[in-house]
């Protein structure tokens, strides 16, 4: 029997949905993230706690972890919720890209340490994925040796979320019978983090790696398929986010010009208004239904590497879309950086290039069709 998909969230899901909006509604205000973007941390504390005491953080993990024992669905659905109100939360680095697999992979003891206090919002996670020259976290360059004193990283990562605030970086490496995934201090001897700044405002980091101890998540010869499940998860969870951004982007835009006139009459009246708004609805939907379509696959184990590309690209293509027609359509007003509107236009061109373009993800796809011929 084929598995059917149903874009219908169940009663405990509309119940995180409306926890989750409400939770950000209170902490993550224009107002309040105005504030935090200021700060150099650039991090929701309040939200984030708030988030973690409703047991959000958990609610896609196993109850035996700490979790609510739910599947990635839950977790998609405050990934969404987040990029409804561009909230500075490090949900998608912290929980997809930390937590869930060491959860699944990690022993008993990683599991207390690291992915109970990350669900109670204690411990702060994150991943480091890309590398400078190679856009193939699963085959890194970065290695990994074995010594009397355990494993020793050498190597480099870039644009690295919350490096500053976490507690330990999960790091793919070679090893010399594969692949592994370390866990690493951040702030051990051997770690160098160097900011950069992303478009939306959001600090990545370089990490430069030289003999830093890492602890093996699972077995250091099959990292590479983790890597693998783990990139899938965290663009998934992009594209997650991007619906959010771009759903709240529409909402204003359609306020805006709703209630604007010119020349006598709302904006919205205007014929080429309208087919813009319309454009950028049919876009929101098919960025929302295509990243739904790819965690929900993911949800249950079904394949996913052509759901995942595809949703990449619409998170892409059509978010940058939505942006730039919510900004003109609200005319000068849209320029504004003190505008809310300003804050969904850098966070939507920030997620188009977060592990890859839409033309990157054109020519995966393509690549892949070509082969399966």
């Amino acid at each position: 029997m084929t598995a059917s998909l149903d874009f219908s969230l169940s009663e405990d899901q509309l119940a995180l949905r409306e926890v989750a909006d409400r939770i950000l509604d209170d902490f993550a205000s224009p107002e309040q993230v105005s504030a935090i973007e200021r700060d150099p941390d650039w991090f929701a504390r309040d939200a984030w706690g708030a988030l973690a005491t409703a047991g959000l953080l958990g609610a896609g993990l196993p109850d035996a972890v700490g979790g609510g024992g739910g599947s990635f669905l839950d977790t998609a659905v405050v990934l969404e919720a987040v990029g409804r109100h561009v909230a500075p939360v490090p949900v998608l680095a912290s929980i997809v890209g930390g937590a869930m697999p060491i959860a699944r992979y990690g022993d008993d003891s990683q599991r207390a340490a690291w992915v109970e206090p990350a669900l109670t919002g204690d411990v702060i996670l994150t991943v480091a994925l890309q590398e400078p020259g190679n856009d193939d976290p699963a085959h890194p360059t970065t290695t990994a040796d074995l010594g009397i004193g355990g494993w020793q990283i050498d190597g480099e990562k870039h644009c690295v979320p919350t490096a500053h605030l976490a507690q330990r970086l999960l790091v793919p490496a070679r090893t010399g019978v594969g692949v592994g995934i370390f866990l690493v201090d951040p702030e051990a001897e051997g770690v160098t983090l160097t900011r950069t700044t992303a478009t939306s405002g959001e600090p990545l980091f370089h990490v430069a790696l030289s003999g830093a101890r890492g602890d093996a998540v699972g077995d250091p010869a099959a990292g590479g398929a983790i890597a693998t499940e783990v990139v899938a998860h965290m663009i998934a969870g992009l594209c997650l986010i991007q619906a959010g951004v771009s759903e709240r982007a529409l909402q204003l835009t359609a306020e805006h010009v709703r209630t604007r006139e010119q020349f006598g009459q709302p904006l919205a009246a205007f014929q080429a208004v309208s087919r813009r708004a319309a454009d950028a609805f049919i876009d929101t939907e098919a960025i929302r239904l295509t990243a739904w379509q790819a965690a929900w696959r993911l949800s249950v184990d079904l394949p996913a590497e052509d759901e995942v590309t595809i949703a990449k690209f619409w998170a892409a293509d059509g978010g940058q879309r939505v942006a730039h027609a919510a900004q003109h359509l609200h005319g000068g007003v849209g320029a504004d950086v003190d505008f809310p509107l300003r804050r969904y236009f850098t966070w939507a061109k920030a997620n188009e290039l977060m592990l890859g373009s839409a033309t990157r993800q054109l020519l995966r796809l393509g690549g892949r069709l070509a082969d399966a011929d």
